[in-house]
């Protein structure tokens, strides 16, 4: 170009990471999706690419719910892709391929996604940067298996592909690419914009609008002055208290709104959103609304609930709490043995849990929230009973020091004035000592008795780490027509783990 000899003028320097037009829907949308079909196509013929691309939407519209994640009822066939289409097709769209397409393929989509992945953290180190050039080598390896198949004889002279080469320089020069990529301008519009109009009143907006906005810079500028001030020192419990002080004033002081129009933070459809604070340990409890229309009694709830084994897991569970220093476990100990239960019982259909997730939407400290939930009827009619990441060891590293169960109550009771926020789950085990090798995710079955049955158990709310997403391992195997997401654990024997569902998942399933 005429800038070759220009000092300060190298094109790849002037142009900074953008995750959103380079990555989400350049290279993943426009380029490895289309060469699938085109690879299906190809090998195939028409008809049965349109079978295997039909069982593929029909795996992908029965990836089960999750906190934050879109549902793709369709599969891929909606006609305007969006960047929040691509992002959300990316979380599903391995394990709907994987059994359909060749191995090294599906590996080429693995590396790729591990790119994207590594490169949209919030802040980046010399690991993560090694990890960043390794999942690279990856995919540029990987990739060729377009160019033997026939979909891409020409090679990879694509623009959006070659900007990956540049990501591990442009990070060192320009920091994390989070902060720069294009996309921000649409968010920064929902906080100017969007979430304004919806504080207004909806007649003649602007002019409140306006105020809502200097309102909170006002606000925002106030809480920067106590930070100057070390007012926001001390027990993060007084932290805690000041900034939601300053929550409630930000409610009150902002232009009033129709009560339908607000966002209510407690509001039971809000399954995933950022929380303002500072960055504390993550935590979880109990949705502030008991369920109704169940026993208070420990043994006819577990008649009501099918589920006979309830109160002796409980008492099982109390013992284990009492008994700390025990050398038996509840499960080796009779149960006449097991301190009886006479309080009241209290179901919940669902939880939430914080924790610090600073490379996915968040609040001012990197909080983010989330809603687990376990209920016979969700939305539709369908009963919805999340997954969970369980804590095992916390000096393992990934999914080695944690555990995968299924939620199936959530319930509180009190013991001796203590009150015992618990879950009843069901186990899963993991398939092997390491990741798939192909896709990358950990494989898990049903952990079983010496019956056949799921293994369950109670634990203390405080063991969940957050939710995980589970999806139905299918291998070469098609889905029945109609087959619906609420059947998804009754019809599986195995689920990939899947690391893609979010950043914060990514970090700790690995």
């Amino acid at each position: 170009p005429f800038t070759n000899d220009f000092p300060r003028a190298d094109i790849h320097e002037l142009l900074s990471p953008d995750l959103l037009h380079q990555l989400i829907k350049g290279t993943f949308k426009d380029h490895l999706v289309t060469w699938v079909e085109e690879y299906l196509n190809h090998t195939h013929g028409k008809q049965k690419a349109n079978e295997i691309l039909a069982d593929i939407d029909r795996r992908i519209a029965a990836a089960p719910p999750f906190p934050g994640l879109r549902r793709f009822p369709q599969g891929r066939g909606f006609k305007q892709w969006t960047g929040d289409d691509s992002k959300a097709l990316m979380k599903v769209f391995l394990p709907a391929i994987a059994g359909h397409v060749p191995a090294k393929m599906v590996k080429a989509l693995q590396a790729f996604l591990d790119f994207c992945y590594i490169a949209r953290k919030n802040i980046h180190d010399e690991t993560s940067l090694h990890n960043l050039k390794n999942a690279l080598d990856r995919f540029h390896n990987f990739r060729t298996i377009f160019q033997e198949c026939g979909v891409r004889p020409q090679g990879f002279s694509l623009p959006r592909q070659h900007a990956m080469v540049h990501y591990f320089s442009m990070i060192r020069l320009f920091g994390a690419p989070n902060g720069l990529c294009s996309s921000i301008t649409e968010s920064k519009h929902i906080k100017a914009v969007k979430e304004p109009w919806r504080r207004s009143n909806h007649f003649e907006a602007i002019m409140q609008m306006m105020v809502t906005n200097q309102r909170l810079d006002k606000l925002s500028a106030m809480r920067v002055d106590f930070v100057k001030r070390g007012m926001l020192e001390g027990s993060t419990g007084m932290s805690i208290h000041v900034l939601n002080a300053i929550s409630k004033l930000i409610d009150t002081t902002a232009v009033s709104a129709a009560p339908e129009t607000i966002n209510n933070a407690e509001d039971e459809d809000d399954d995933s959103s950022p929380v303002d604070g500072p960055a504390v340990l993550g935590h979880v409890r109990l949705a502030r609304r008991r369920a109704n229309g169940y026993p208070r009694n420990l043994t006819a709830l577990g008649h009501h609930l099918n589920l006979p084994e309830l109160e002796a897991l409980t008492r099982h569970f109390l013992y284990d709490v009492l008994h700390k220093d025990a050398l038996q476990r509840a499960a080796a100990v009779p149960l006449e043995l097991c301190p009886q239960i006479e309080g009241s019982i209290f179901v919940y259909h669902s939880a939430v849990a914080v924790y610090h997730a600073p490379s996915d939407p968040s609040g001012l400290g990197g909080m983010h929230k989330e809603r687990i939930r376990a209920t016979p009827r969700w939305r539709g009619g369908y009963p919805r009973y999340d997954c969970v990441f369980m804590l095992n060891d916390p000096s393992l590293p990934g999914f080695r020091g944690l555990y995968a169960a299924r939620v199936k109550l959530l319930f509180s009771f009190k013991n001796e004035g203590v009150i015992y926020p618990c879950t009843l789950v069901e186990w899963f085990s993991p398939l092997g000592e390491a990741p798939d090798d192909e896709t990358g995710m950990w494989i898990v079955e049903p952990t079983l008795d010496i019956h056949q049955k799921q293994v369950k158990s109670v634990v203390h709310l405080d063991s969940i780490v957050r939710s995980a997403h589970l999806i139905g391992v299918a291998g070469k195997d098609y889905l029945p027509h109609h087959f619906h997401h609420s059947d998804v654990f009754n019809a599986f024997v195995a689920f990939y783990v899947n690391k893609y569902a979010d950043h914060h998942a990514f970090e700790i399933a690995f």
